[in-house]
């Protein structure tokens, strides 16, 4: 325990690093204090009881943090970040202008930045007047005069700026990237309502099944680090070279490739997607049309939390956001060229096209079993719970994940902080 301990005892010494976790500190209260001041407008208590009977909606509350079963200034939360980052992404992949300013090094990452916030207004826009119109059919909201909706959508607009702001302060000024830490905040905040919740239901007749959902918990914690940490090593070695009468190179190194390159980033997107559906649904079943309605019954149906069609899209979704956000991270082609200009090679490969051809067919492979790994543990849960009738801790698997994930992650940047900090003493 003290491996873990000794540093964040020694990083509160060093002052640069006690004021990065002090401002990320108060940057997590603030948001979750704006998670609990709510929107005027609104029957909470019908809000309240809207929520505890709808599981989509209730699955969709957690990863707000709470703000939408309070309807807060920020219940939309993160929500049109993300999407506007997806969409961002995938035009740079299909825009050949934003795929060369994506690689202007800190200029261009900052434009992309910048055109994503600009998008997340639009979105947000969208997304607001859809809850309000999911609510208002709903009974929730009465209010149907133009003030009154324009007071709603503003107010819901300006939370998520609020809320994209202090992900990016905690980015530039904290620890951590600051849009996984009120991610994950708002997970870990949700946590004692469901352990709460869970205890007030379960009989000693279930008590073994709630044993046996905490040891899968345990499982699946263990099992991401596991894979999180996974590595598969290429050995790289340096030619000889002869300077000045010296022979000098001839040194071997290992290039890391991560297992699972994108970190909990597909989980995000997927979660962001699959939820759409259901959202849609809610949404076409107020509606007047038979026909709509319909269609809006059969996706609340078929697109349940725990429906097939609901864990077999997550799954896929998983999967192929894997490997979308790898290929975006990890460019094969630019570092064999890096391995190539720095007179290394890949044992029995030839340097420039050959390396990166063979450094793709490596990281498609593992790639492959880190995505099915991601999707598997986080459909495991939602399974389980059907099996033994736990329904509170459904989100165990996909909340288990993103929080083992930003945890190592942050504490993966601390430990990079305190190591630079201590290199930087030892040349002054």
């Amino acid at each position: 325990m003290s491996n873990w301990i000794n540093p964040l005892i020694n990083a509160l010494k060093v002052p640069d690093l006690r004021r990065k976790l002090l401002i990320t500190t108060l940057l997590i209260i603030i948001y979750r204090i704006a998670a609990h001041i709510p929107a005027g407008g609104v029957d909470l208590p019908s809000l309240k009881n809207l929520f505890a009977g709808n599981q989509f909606l209730g699955l969709l509350d957690i990863f707000s943090g709470g703000t939408l079963a309070n309807f807060s200034v920020i219940s939309l939360g993160l929500n049109p970040y993300i999407n506007a980052s997806i969409i961002m992404q995938l035009l740079t992949m299909v825009f050949p202008t934003l795929e060369a300013l994506s690689k202007e090094g800190e200029y261009g990452k900052q434009k992309i930045t910048q055109y994503t916030r600009y998008l997340t207004v639009p979105l947000a826009i969208l997304q607001s007047i859809g809850m309000y119109t999911l609510l208002k059919n709903q009974g929730v909201i009465n209010q149907t005069n133009l003030i009154s909706i324009l007071t709603i959508v503003v107010t819901m607009c300006a939370g998520t700026l609020f809320v994209m702001w202090i992900g990016e302060l905690i980015t530039e000024y904290g620890i951590g990237n600051g849009i996984s830490i009120l991610i994950f905040a708002g997970i870990v905040a949700q946590a004692p309502v469901s352990l709460y919740q869970t205890a007030s239901v379960v009989d000693q007749q279930q008590l073994l099944n709630l044993l046996m959902f905490a040891g899968l918990g345990i499982l699946v914690t263990a099992a991401v680090v596991f894979i999180n940490e996974g590595r598969r090593q290429i050995a790289v070695n340096y030619a000889r070279r002869f300077v000045g009468g010296r022979e000098v190179g001839g040194a071997s190194t290992y290039l890391p490739l991560r297992v699972n390159q994108a970190g909990v980033i597909p989980i995000i997107f997927a979660v962001s997607l699959v939820l759409i559906p259901s959202f849609g649904g809610q949404y076409l079943s107020g509606v007047s049309q038979p026909q709509l309605n319909l269609i809006g019954r059969w996706l609340i149906t078929n697109f349940a939390v725990t429906g097939i069609w609901y864990n077999l899209s997550y799954f896929l979704l998983i999967i192929a956001f894997t490997y979308f956000y790898t290929a975006v991270v990890f460019n094969p082609t630019k570092i064999a060229d890096e391995i190539k200009k720095g007179g290394a090679f890949i044992p029995g490969i030839r340097p420039g096209a050959a390396t990166a051809s063979y450094l793709n067919y490596v990281l498609s492979r593992i790639t492959l079993a880190g995505a099915v790994f991601l999707g598997a543990i986080a459909v495991l849960p939602t399974m389980a719970s059907s099996f033994t009738g736990i329904s509170t801790l459904a989100l165990g698997g996909t909340g288990l994940l993103i929080v083992v994930s930003v945890v190592m992650d942050t504490v993966k940047q601390f430990e990079s902080k305190l190591i630079e900090r201590n290199y930087e003493g030892f040349l002054r």
